[in-house]
């Protein structure tokens, strides 16, 4: 569900860039507004004719938002429950080999006994 969503938010997402290129500007924008005759017309924008590349804009844009929202509802859920600080770190129990020291000792071993010499009875 979650990657057919997204499939669809990429198309969506092209076909408004497509929608918003293809309009024609309204001139002017910010920088009309600064003049010392602009009036409200200029703030607010006149009244124009809904054309068929406005209602495409809203529509997609719109679906692109709830699209959106959906799959980041979707991406906030995790299949493991619990965090990994509650649950601890569990680490495999592996027997715990010492380091051989000279002579193949371990550090647990004692050393043996010196022999006694054979010739000192």
């Amino acid at each position: 569900m979650y990657y057919f969503l997204l499939v669809l938010l990429l198309l969506d997402s092209l076909l408004l860039v497509t929608v918003v290129l293809l309009q024609a500007g309204k001139g002017g924008g910010l920088a009309a507004m600064g003049t010392a005759g602009a009036g409200t017309d200029s703030l607010f924008g006149s009244r124009q004719a809904t054309t068929i590349l406005t209602k495409a804009t809203w529509w997609t844009g719109g679906i692109f938002l709830a699209l959106a929202f959906t799959l980041s509802l979707l991406s906030g859920r995790s299949a493991q429950t619990d965090s990994i600080l509650r649950t601890g770190v569990q680490a495999p129990a592996a027997p715990v080999t010492a380091p051989a020291l000279p002579g193949g000792l371990t550090p647990v071993q004692e050393a043996p006994a010196p022999a006694a010499p054979a010739d000192a009875q």
